[in-house]
């Protein structure tokens, strides 16, 4: 009986329990899909336009963040990126600087202590103020090598480049650019309301971004001229140490930074006939002159003064740099930089009572 026993366990087959068939949700799979669609269609394309166009126009996204110093190429230090003819070279980078440095003579002590006073009258706002006379060498320096949020006084190192690079060969004021969409950028300026693919002489284009301040044309010379590490290049040529540009216009945060006093050796230089040409010269006086803002340096001015400067404002920082040509011949150049409440007008206040004491001192 055992071993019938053991002979049938050996031919018994175990057969699996059958599983019952699973149901499938039709609605959960049609959801599944619908999700799928919608990442690829909305959220992919979305998240990659905010990062690539973080790039050109930080500002539109101000959530993205992009570390522009790690863009540097690493040469930087030692090599200058060159544009010529539309070719990128590489070229050693001067050893000398190429702008003269200020000629200081005698400080204005009496003039910096009303200064220092009216200072005192405006405790939330933080200045620094350059002042040179051009006759004699006299001048003020309050806070003049400290950084500050450079705002669209920075198109000022930006116009000087570009007028380099014309009389270096690589392009000239006729040579037309297009408005694509990527160079369009919020803030002042009228290009930032004109239709995507209009063409505009390099001429245009400096004009509006020195007398309408246009973020969009800036960024258009700006990539005319090859890249922000080029315009940077150029400047610590010059001779320059504390000016830089790390974020396309408009740049809010205030990461394009600079010093009175090195805003104040660009004005210095444009009237230096060995660093620019006459014809330079006056094509960017001509600009300077005709700076739609008249309500900083300007209205402190006394009647019958010309002033060709260039303004910024990001809210935070509200400054005018220029030069003054008074009725009686005196030339000095000013440059205030205030860091104030976000958009106070007392930022305002003080520069126009700064220029005021500013000018009836040189004028006495």
């Amino acid at each position: 009986m055992a071993q019938q026993l053991q002979n049938y366990n050996k031919l018994r087959v175990v057969r699996p329990v059958p599983r019952k068939p699973r149901r499938r949700n039709p609605f959960a799979k049609i959801t599944s899909i619908m999700m799928m669609l919608a990442i690829g269609v909305f959220v992919l394309p979305l998240s990659f336009r905010q990062v690539m166009m973080s790039i050109p126009h930080g500002s539109l996204y101000p959530t993205v963040k992009v570390d522009y110093q790690t863009l540097r190429f690493p040469t930087s230090d030692y090599l200058s990126n060159h544009l010529a003819f539309g070719t990128r070279l590489l070229r050693s980078a001067d050893k000398n600087p190429q702008m003269t440095p200020l000629r200081q003579t005698n400080r204005l002590t009496g003039l910096e202590k009303e200064l220092s006073g009216l200072m005192h009258q405006y405790p939330a706002v933080h200045p620094a103020v350059y002042v040179l006379d051009f006759d004699n060498g006299n001048y003020v320096d309050i806070n003049g090598s400290e950084l500050f949020a450079a705002a669209s006084i920075i198109k000022l190192p930006v116009l000087i480049h570009m007028f380099n690079a014309i009389e270096d060969g690589q392009f000239s004021l006729t040579d037309t650019m297009t408005l694509d969409e990527p160079y369009k950028a919020i803030g002042s300026g009228s290009l930032q309301y004109k239709p995507g693919g209009t063409k505009y002489t390099i001429d245009e284009l400096a004009r509006l971004m020195v007398t309408e301040s246009d973020n969009s044309s800036t960024n258009m010379l700006v990539a005319k001229l090859g890249s922000m590490n080029d315009v940077n290049n150029g400047i610590w040529r010059w001779g320059l140490k504390n000016t830089s540009m790390q974020s396309w216009l408009p740049d809010l945060d205030g990461t394009n930074k600079t010093t009175a006093r090195d805003i104040a050796t660009v004005l210095y230089n444009v009237d230096n006939p060995k660093f620019l040409t006459m014809s330079s010269r006056e094509r960017i006086f001509d600009y300077m002159g005709n700076v739609a803002n008249n309500r900083l340096i300007a209205a402190g001015l006394g009647t019958g003064a010309d002033f060709l400067h260039k303004t910024g404002d990001i809210g935070s920082m509200l400054g005018d740099a220029g030069i003054v040509f008074t009725p009686t011949g005196k030339k000095y150049i000013v440059v205030i930089l205030a860091n104030r409440p976000h958009n106070s007008v007392q930022g305002k206040e003080f520069i126009v009572k700064a220029s005021e004491m500013i000018y009836n001192n040189m004028t006495r």
